[in-house]
């Protein structure tokens, strides 16, 4: 399939990321978030607010299954959660975009636009409990990935090229 799904913990750059190797070497890129957002005609958390993480994760293996099946020659950025679904391997190539809590923390309330950052992630309400989460999903993270690009202090221009050695030199014609 050609594919290369993008994984790592909410605020660590993979959007900017895919975004940047879509640009850079002229690929397809897909957010599922954003696919989930125009698929229910509404924002992650009003899904979030009205129906629950359940329902939302019912989502992300939605999307999951058509990626699977529809989807080719593509960079995929996905949401903090989208690791578990079980097919995830018959998507594509998976990159851990890997950083510290404390590092994506700064990242997101440091930013320029850190409200409306935090407001996009649900999930991130209080420092202690994102924290909590990020250490429960650490481990599965590291051992869903083929690749893992630490990407913390670590220039986009670094990272991209990281990806592209790693996996696209070998895709691109």
């Amino acid at each position: 399939m050609n594919n290369i799904v993008i994984i790592g913990f909410m605020g660590v750059g993979k959007g900017t990321t895919t975004r940047e190797i879509s640009k850079r070497y002229n690929l397809m890129s897909i957010d599922t978030d954003d696919l989930i957002e125009s698929m229910e005609n509404r924002k992650i958390k009003t899904i979030f607010k009205d129906e629950g993480e359940e329902y939302f994760r019912e989502l992300e293996k939605k999307v999951a299954k058509w990626l699977e099946n529809s989807v080719k020659d593509t960079i995929i950025s996905t949401g903090g959660g989208f690791y578990k679904v079980p097919n995830i391997k018959k998507i594509g190539k998976v990159v851990l975009l890997d950083a510290s809590f404390d590092f994506i923390y700064d990242r997101i309330t440091k930013s320029v636009d850190a409200k409306k950052k935090l407001a996009k992630r649900p999930l991130f309400n209080s420092y202690s409990d994102a924290k909590r989460l990020y250490e429960t999903r650490l481990q599965d993270y590291k051992s869903i990935a083929d690749t893992i690009i630490d990407v913390e202090n670590i220039d986009l221009d670094i990272i991209i090229n990281e990806i592209y050695e790693k996996l696209l030199k070998n895709i691109i014609v």
